[in-house]
């Protein structure tokens, strides 16, 4: 029983790869035209939305989405959401039409095909590269002064517990939320650890239930309240989590 269990597994893990590569492969042409000019940014998104749709749907994945708040269209906000599977960039990516920016680590740069594209359309970070970390401030500002909005996992990564909900919050998103005067944007993911988490042989289709919560805003706000900030958008999120599954 557990041959055939591991045999689904790894059938599904490369299937999804399959699905990660393929939209890429049919989609290439416009993908390289959109990416040549910053300004083309808009059309880029829209792409990888329709790319991050034919990969949830094609895994079996359906989301339902609950929201507290409809983003204003044109506006700019920072993204945060829980981080617990490779399947959250897809899920973020198809809950907001604001074309956004990721901050993304810089290992992921390296996988062939998505990394041509994701290091040219991401705010790439070395964590363990303080020079690195700094950088993501003044490209995030570019990003920002364009009218995009940013999103960062403001876990830093996937924690390596995997008992533990939600681990603390790294600094970063708040500070540039409040030095950008844009209202934080908290989403609650609640099933994408056990639809398609980080360990191989783990995953299977179903729902995945992300709840988009009221946006904070920080026009009040000082770089004094960004623990404040961090902590307020902590809660909202381990709150979510710690709700009965229904």
């Amino acid at each position: 029983m557990r041959l055939f269990r591991n045999i689904f597994f790894t059938l599904y893990r490369i299937w999804f790869y399959i699905l990660v590569a393929l939209p890429i492969l049919v989609l290439f042409p416009f993908l390289l035209i959109s990416i040549l000019k910053e300004s083309r940014y808009p059309y880029f998104f829209k792409l990888a939305r329709v790319w991050a749709a034919i990969i949830l749907f094609g895994m079996g994945f359906y989301p339902v989405v609950k929201r507290e708040a409809t983003y204003k269209k044109g506006a700019s906000y920072m993204f945060v959401s829980n981080h617990t599977s490779m399947a959250d960039i897809m899920l973020m990516l198809y809950v907001s039409k604001n074309p956004f920016v990721f901050v993304g680590k810089k290992e992921l740069s390296k996988i062939p095909l998505f990394g041509f594209f994701y290091k040219r359309t991401c705010i790439l970070v070395d964590r363990s590269n303080p020079k690195s970390r700094r950088d993501v401030f003044e490209i995030a500002q570019q990003k920002l002064n364009q009218g995009l909005s940013v999103c960062i996992f403001p876990e830093g990564g996937v924690p390596e517990d995997k008992s533990l909900l939600l681990d603390m919050f790294k600094d970063g998103a708040f500070r540039l939320a409040i030095e950008h005067n844009i209202p934080i944007a908290p989403m609650t993911f609640h099933d994408n650890k056990n639809r398609f988490s980080y360990d191989f042989f783990s995953g299977c289709p179903g729902r995945m239930r992300a709840k988009i919560h009221n946006v904070i805003p920080t026009g009040i706000l000082g770089l004094e309240d960004k623990r404040m900030l961090r902590n307020q958008t902590y809660e909202i999120i381990l709150k979510e989590l710690q709700q009965p599954t229904v």
